[in-house]
């Protein structure tokens, strides 16, 4: 049997659900141009990776109520995420733990129906940005504030991580942020739910398993990786200096180069714009400025594209999230297409079970211990 490493080319699944065809990332069939120029809602694009349609105004403000009405964390999360804040844990190990922790409390955690697993993942959905919040509050020493009702997915967010309501611009740009990070066909979280899910484990472990896998600094974890590199260049020097040297050390420029984009990653563009419309005319334009240099310079010295991991970066600070929680607003986007991926794993089912090449020794003789 051929083995291919890191699975580079593998088809392991059919899906509906998204799709990267020369280099045009699409849900549902739906290209991320088409959902970003028509100004598609997070919640509608949930909606579309769940449904495999776009919802009309009824189902849309349904679906909406629904995440609204099930965003709220009871007392007993809100207790351990208080013990977890004492721990110095990274964020990401807080989530996972919390995620885990919404299957312990909910009583109907182990039912597979369609109904249970509709509603597990409608809580899912809901109460990630909550508890991302709650911990950024409770980690500063400040009370977790309560959902509103009458507030969007994104909205929501921003009001129960500073206390005040966000500007239009801030809201979409997050909105979009959420929508190009959604879904990305079969990268390594997501192929994690689906083997957990394979297995017919519940819900809130497959979740479990796509946060610890996107934990680590080659998947979620760059963008963090990211805003270091901008933060280091604004205090000692200039792009060229500090690239040339990581360059010269070998070391890997975080937020460039993709595993299956070739000539560029389409959600940058994107993503670029909100930084700059973001951070123009304001103290942070400096992170928007210094982005580009660094753009400009990799991609002459090594050709290499900048991924969406990149500009978001920059978005999402100046929205004012640390960048230590970068990967959970990554996390609270994924989330949805994670939640999909299950749904459709467990609609066909086929145990995931590769098998891999032996290449050690053969034929070994035991040798007591006595005499070793």
């Amino acid at each position: 049997m051929e083995v291919v490493g890191g699975l580079a080319n593998i088809y392991a699944c059919d899906t509906k659900i998204s799709s990267i065809i020369d280099d045009e990332l699409a849900y549902a069939g739906y290209s991320i141009q088409e959902l970003m120029e028509n100004d598609a809602s997070f919640e509608e694009v949930v909606y579309l990776l769940w449904y495999l349609h776009l919802p009309n105004e009824t189902e849309l403000r349904d679906f909406k109520r629904e995440l609204n009405e099930s965003s709220a964390i009871s007392d007993a999360v809100e207790a351990c995420l208080r013990i977890q804040c004492r721990q110095n844990l990274h964020p990401m190990s807080v989530l996972r733990t919390t995620v885990s922790l919404l299957g312990v409390f909910d009583p109907y955690a182990e039912e597979n129906s369609e109904k249970s697993v509709h509603v597990q993942s409608i809580h899912l959905q809901a109460k990630i940005p909550t508890i991302v919040a709650a911990f950024s509050r409770l980690r500063k020493g400040l009370d977790p504030i309560q959902p509103r009702a009458d507030l969007d997915f994104s909205a929501n967010f921003l009001y129960m991580l500073t206390g005040e309501e966000a500007t239009e611009t801030e809201v979409k740009a997050l909105d979009q942020a959420l929508v190009l990070h959604a879904d990305h066909e079969l990268n390594a979280s997501t192929f994690a739910a689906r083997v957990s899910a394979s297995t017919l484990s519940d819900v809130y472990s497959c979740i479990t398993t796509a946060i610890g896998t996107l934990k680590g600094s080659l998947h979620g974890g760059a963008n963090e990786r990211v805003f270091d590199m901008l933060e280091d260049i604004n205090a000692n020097g200039t792009a060229a200096e500090y690239l040339q040297k990581k360059l010269d050390s070998k070391e890997k420029i975080m937020g460039f180069g993709h595993r299956v984009y070739k000539t560029v990653d389409p959600r940058q563009s994107y993503l670029k714009e909100m930084s700059y419309q973001l951070t123009r005319d304001s103290e942070n334009e400096k992170w928007y400025d210094i982005s580009v240099e660094v753009e400009d310079y990799i991609r002459n010295a090594r050709g290499l594209i900048p991924n969406v991991d990149f500009y978001s970066a920059t978005v999402y600070h100046v929205l004012g999230i640390e960048s230590d929680l970068f990967t959970l607003i990554f996390a609270m986007s994924r989330v949805s297409g994670w939640l999909a991926h299950v749904k459709e794993q467990r609609s066909n089912n086929n145990l995931i079970r590769p098998r891999s090449r032996y290449v050690g020794p053969v034929n070994q003789r035991y040798v007591p211990i006595d005499k070793r």
